[in-house]
């Protein structure tokens, strides 16, 4: 089991605007006790940036490749995060407009 935080940056494309991906989301992200945020893009992607155990981000990347009814994911980009970060993301887990 592993203890150390770990910082990423998710950009989901596909049908995920308008069909709750967001709330979605933040759900998913305080149900496994991590932080950061979700947000829309202009160009009609979600991003969200969080931090916290490798565990809970694992479980969360599975959640954002299938997301919410309604969503059609088409891609998961993937980006590490300086791990400063981590102290800087909201705790709990928030939607930004």
């Amino acid at each position: 089991m592993s203890t150390s935080v770990v910082s990423r940056r998710y950009v989901v494309s596909g049908r995920v605007q308008g069909v709750g991906f967001r709330w979605f989301v933040r759900e998913q992200a305080r149900g496994r006790g991590l932080a950061g945020f979700v947000q829309n893009a202009v160009d009609g992607s979600v991003i969200a940036h969080v931090s916290g155990g490798a565990e809970g981000l694992a479980a969360l990347e599975g959640a954002l490749r299938v997301g919410p009814p309604g969503a059609r994911v088409s891609h998961l980009d993937i980006t590490a995060l300086d791990p400063g970060v981590s102290a800087s993301l909201p705790a709990p887990f928030e939607i930004r407009r």
